[in-house]
């Protein structure tokens, strides 16, 4: 999970300009909260899933096998860093679609966090930090299967291992856009969307980053803009390393975890558990986030 940044990030934003023949409409009335919500259920079975861990691996393998049986091509990045608790193994998973584009290759990526946090101290499961948002990306990659340029990716190594820096945590994204820099493909990504904690029966998303007005654009189409509100630039997740290097991009986040309105007090404890999230929470931002990228594939880019 994401924490608050106090920065302001300046990046460029898609604009509505020209444009190639628009992709087939995406089915997104068809995604399921109750799949979505499955698929969190299978990933907290699989215990704490920090860096590293045999829960992650699990958790690796299941989500790769997800995603294959939906047709997606699927590859993964397995990279060491030093970290402040030493060399560390970190594993992203990338699926892609097969349908080639109509127009030019312009790539939009939908990418979730799924490792948890390090404790020694509690057993922390992450329903909603890690869970909710992975769950719902694999529904979401079911939907989409058939689209266009689209890549779903599973993150790992968002938690800082001790305390957020620009030396820890996003480990996994910091590494994705370093691969993407050194391949020269920037110039093939059209747009970034994150989820992150999305499943929290009291949803109230904040969006944050440089596609705000797209966003909520997307959560009218849906029927479900009451859930939304301004976030700004000011939170540090895994969709930062994208916009820093000029891609624009949006994090969709409930940072409102906890007990009562506005506060967070199930963020990183041991009462991040299934019974606090909702198949309804996971459909809302599912559903929007498809709304979202049916926009963004209708849009040509200003980047």
């Amino acid at each position: 999970m994401a924490k608050r940044l106090g920065l302001v990030l300046i990046v460029g934003v898609v604009c509505g300009c020209g444009g190639s023949r628009p992709p087939p409409p995406i089915p997104w009335q068809q995604y399921s909260g109750e799949r979505a919500y499955q698929h969190v259920e299978k990933l907290v079975g699989y215990g704490p899933r920090p860096s590293g861990s045999d829960g992650l691996g699990r958790a690796a393998t299941y989500i790769k096998a997800q995603l294959e049986e939906y047709g997606l091509t699927v590859e993964e990045q397995v990279f060491i860093e030093q970290t402040p608790l030493g060399p560390k193994q970190f594993r992203n998973i990338v699926a892609k679609t097969r349908a080639q584009p109509s127009g030019p290759n312009r790539v939009i990526i939908i990418g979730s966090h799924y490792d948890t946090k390090f404790f020694t101290n509690i057993t922390f499961v992450g329903a909603n930090d890690g869970g909710s948002s992975s769950g719902a990306l694999l529904e979401i990659a079911r939907i989409a299967a058939e689209q266009p340029s689209l890549w779903f990716v599973f993150f790992d190594g968002e938690e800082a291992v001790r305390q957020y820096s620009d030396q820890d945590g996003l480990w996994g994204s910091k590494f994705f856009v370093e691969d993407l820099k050194g391949k020269n493909q920037l110039s093939q990504v059209k747009a970034m969307v994150l989820l992150d904690m999305i499943g929290d029966k009291n949803l109230n998303v904040t969006v944050n980053g440089s596609l705000i007005p797209q966003a909520f654009d997307a959560s009218r189409a849906a029927g479900f803009r009451d859930y939304f509100a301004y976030g700004g630039n000011g939170m540090l997740d895994d969709h930062v390393p994208f916009m820093r290097a000029g891609i624009p991009a949006v994090d969709l986040i409930d940072f409102e975890f906890g007990s009562g309105p506005g506060l967070n007090d199930y963020w990183h404890t041991e009462k991040d558990t299934l019974d606090k999230i909702s198949s309804r929470s996971l459909e809302i931002v599912g559903k929007t986030t498809l709304r979202l990228i049916e926009l963004l594939q209708n849009q040509a880019t200003g980047h």
